[in-house]
């Protein structure tokens, strides 16, 4: 897709796929966190393992000061795609773990949850319109358009960190592998209130796992916006009874002109999560 060639429509799209990568009102771990209680269970975790809290994770969760090239920050608010899990319907049941993990939530029934919104420090941000898309002229589409790829364009990353009791975090990662296996053809998530039409993924492909944790299931995911394909990256890693999953999107790749590049989930960002949670 070229930039000069976005109609009006093709603006709502990106706007679309943003409201799903900003997806959630995310947790602003931009604080130290100290040494925190990193009882995660470790490699050794049972179904006796118990769960951390909001406040255990929110210590535990990758932040300022953890990975150089980063900052942290909580995602626009504005943007999101639906405020809790129970607003998102996957037509596929069995597709809904990785609905959950492209929108930032835990992949299963968790006693705690934060996230955090990373991204690459020379993706700086530019103001944005007050105008509505609507009331835009083409100019001023343009512009909007090109302020969304300069500021995205290093891959963002949204980092989640939840936590179950007994056997649940076993169970979260069971159910993402299954979807992973099961939902090869796609599936589409709708949100009750959200801003636009249903996201519709065309194709899931299993990916090559960091190896971190006790277990991690990686994959590719392939969007389907008017014609355009967009392919974005999730990756959930069992730490103990501690599930951290992170979400990659890079829209300057979905923007750029000619072939888009290669990107995936940094490295770094799970290098660094999976210390703190050591």
């Amino acid at each position: 897709m070229k930039r000069s060639a976005l109609s009006r429509p093709g603006v709502a799209v990106v706007a679309s796929a943003l409201s799903l990568a900003l997806a959630t009102g995310c947790s602003d771990s931009g604080s130290d966190s100290g040494s925190g209680d990193k009882a995660t269970g470790g490699k050794g975790a049972t179904a006796t393992a118990k769960a951390l809290s909001d406040a255990e994770l929110k210590k535990l969760i990758v932040g300022k000061g953890d990975v150089d090239g980063y900052r942290f920050a909580a995602a626009d608010q504005s943007e999101r795609f639906a405020s809790s899990k129970e607003e998102i319907t996957v037509a596929d049941e069995k597709c809904t773990p990785l609905a959950y993990v492209l929108t930032g939530f835990a992949p299963g029934d968790s006693t705690a949850y934060v996230n955090t919104m990373a991204t690459p420090v020379e993706a700086r941000p530019s103001a944005s319109s007050t105008k509505s898309m609507e009331d835009m002229t083409e100019k001023e589409l343009d512009d909007a358009l090109n302020s969304i790829t300069d500021t995205l364009g290093g891959t963002v990353t949204i980092v989640s960190l939840s936590s179950y009791e007994g056997d649940g975090a076993q169970k979260a990662m069971s159910s993402v592998s299954d979807a992973v296996k099961g939902c090869a053809g796609g599936f589409t998530a709708t949100a009750k209130g959200a801003k636009g039409d249903a996201q519709k993924f065309t194709k899931v492909v299993a990916e090559k796992a960091s190896g971190s944790g006790g277990e991690s299931v990686a994959f590719a995911v392939t969007g389907d916006a008017d014609g355009d394909k967009i392919v974005v990256h999730g990756e959930a890693v069992r730490h103990g009874s501690t599930v951290a999953t992170y979400y990659s999107m890079n829209l300057a790749v979905f923007l750029a002109d000619g072939k888009p590049k290669e990107y995936g989930i940094p490295a770094e960002l799970i290098k660094a999560q999976a210390g703190k949670l050591a």
